[in-house]
């Protein structure tokens, strides 16, 4: 693993402790090696944390669409950034540039995005582990209801195996660190578990 794809709000949220958990990520990210990817926005989570990664001496690359370039502003100071058409391309680019996805606290768009990463490992499409930074307890009832869609017979139990509620920046990287990428081919075996 050498590349983070960080999913983040585009606001900083109602409580300091949000921002915090950001700052801490993009430096525990350059203290352990890895890069980060994210959304190519300066603001919000999202820009505390590169900020972060470029203030410690990281890499952080940008992803953005040419529509959400104007209202989020590209972040100007990244060591690169890609400008692309649509919301898919983003994503498709922001997974093939990492190797591990963490979330921090963000809206729908974050929601979506880490949710997409968890499909496509369901879906065999790649093998990487989905962090939620549970900051103040901000996905716990999120991650319950996942719970219960394995117990619903609605998700297989075999996607919690890529999916993790960690309770801080040291937590999620050692997830990270320590994940095992699964056999892609046998994505439709593991839908049966």
């Amino acid at each position: 693993m050498k590349s983070v794809c960080v999913f983040a709000g585009s606001s900083s949220g109602a409580r300091e402790s949000y921002k915090e958990i950001a700052n801490k990520l993009g430096k525990v990210l350059v203290d352990n090696n890895f890069s980060m990817v994210f959304g190519g926005g300066n603001n919000g989570l999202m820009g505390v944390t590169a900020d972060a990664v470029l203030k410690s001496g990281g890499k952080v690359t940008g992803v953005i669409t040419e529509r959400l370039q104007g209202v989020e502003v590209a972040h100007k100071g990244l060591t690169e950034l890609f400008i692309v058409k649509t919301m898919h391309e983003r994503k498709t680019k922001m997974a093939e540039l990492s190797d591990s996805v963490i979330a921090l606290p963000g809206g729908v768009g974050t929601w979506e995005e880490f949710f997409e990463a968890l499909a496509w490992n369901q879906l065999g499409i790649h093998s990487k582990p989905i962090v939620l930074l549970n900051t103040d307890n901000y996905y716990s009832s999120l991650f319950d209801f996942v719970i219960q869609s394995t117990t619903e017979g609605f998700l297989p139990k075999s996607s919690l195996d890529d999916f993790y509620l960690c309770k801080d920046e040291i937590e999620a990287v050692e997830a990270i660190k320590n994940f095992k990428p699964k056999d892609t081919s046998l994505w439709v075996e593991r839908l049966r578990k």
